[in-house]
């Protein structure tokens, strides 16, 4: 089965259908987190760092780093942000942007091949994110839209993937370095968007054989008890085929679901990720009294 290799200086982490599910950390990205985005454009870093390693301490595979902030420097501050968190974690990268300029700048700093995101189905896109990710060996998310937008029908949203696949290796990217965004939407607002992301889901592993991944928290956009929404559908798309996602790791009981998932789907081996992460600690004294117990049974014997 098809397998995205994607890596950091130091450390590769695998994405298919044979292994476990990969888990991109979200946080580092200034979109709706004013603090964060008035930090970042005075070079000020620090969150940045604090988000780095608490993504990776919570169980995050990779991280997405985004620097989209209005009216700033974004090429700069991506570059910058890329190469700090390379310098204190080891796990590979997202390199997120919609601008080609900050894609190629944090693509010049990058060390290892990291996952560009994005590449959407517009023909001038692709003409100029493709060749960029060609040249410099990366894997590309691929967003199921184009110049007619976000199709409601999944059928549409497959051939928008098809078409990327296509281009894509019309520049020598092999398919198994193209990671489909098959486009999740708000359940809330559209009461089939989980089924129709089951179906292209299915439809990409079982027809163009490519990993996918999305944006997981947009299912439950305008819901209560938004993680227990999340976790639900982490674990349906699992089993539908996806195999990673952008999310947010520091919520418990997503990442419950995704290492419950894994178990279930036979990618935990003897279930030892589930046991390393759950298993209680032993009681205070417990290995003391044990001792004590076994002492006294060898001066009876």
């Amino acid at each position: 089965m098809t397998t995205t290799l994607v890596s950091s200086a130091t450390r590769e982490v695998r994405i298919g259908f044979d292994h476990p599910f990969v888990v991109i950390g979200e946080r580092i990205n200034p979109t709706g987190r004013k603090i964060l985005a008035e930090e970042m454009k005075v070079g000020d870093y620090s969150r940045v760092e604090a988000d780095a390693l608490a993504q990776v301490a919570a169980g995050a595979h990779m991280l997405d780093v985004n620097a989209g902030i209005p009216l700033a420097d974004e090429p700069a501050i991506l570059a910058e942000a890329i190469k700090l968190v390379q310098s204190i974690t080891d796990v590979p990268i997202s390199i997120d942007s919609s601008i080609v300029e900050a894609l190629e700048s944090g693509l010049a700093v990058y060390q290892g091949k990291p996952l560009v995101n994005s590449v959407t189905g517009e023909d001038e896109v692709l003409e100029r994110v493709l060749p960029l990710v060609a040249r410099y060996g990366a894997a590309v998310v691929a967003i199921s839209n184009d110049e007619t937008g976000i199709s409601e029908d999944p059928n549409e949203r497959f051939l928008v993937a098809k078409k990327i696949v296509e281009r894509a290796a019309d520049y020598g990217i092999p398919y198994s370095d193209v990671v489909v965004d098959p486009l999740v939407m708000p359940i809330g607002a559209i009461n089939s968007a989980g089924k129709q992301v089951m179906h292209i889901v299915r439809r990409l592993r079982d027809e163009l054989k490519v990993n996918t991944t999305c944006g997981a928290s947009n299912v439950s956009f305008g819901l209560p008890n938004r993680n227990g929404i999340n976790s639900s559908f982490l674990n349906m798309a699992i089993a539908a085929g996806m195999t990673s996602a952008i999310t947010s790791p520091l919520h418990p009981e997503v990442m419950q679901a995704v290492r419950g998932a894994d178990v279930m789907m036979g990618h935990d081996p003897d279930c030892a990720a589930w046991i390393r992460a759950y298993r209680e600690p032993p009681k205070e004294g417990a290995d003391e009294g044990a001792r004590g117990g076994r002492a006294r049974r060898r001066r009876r014997a």
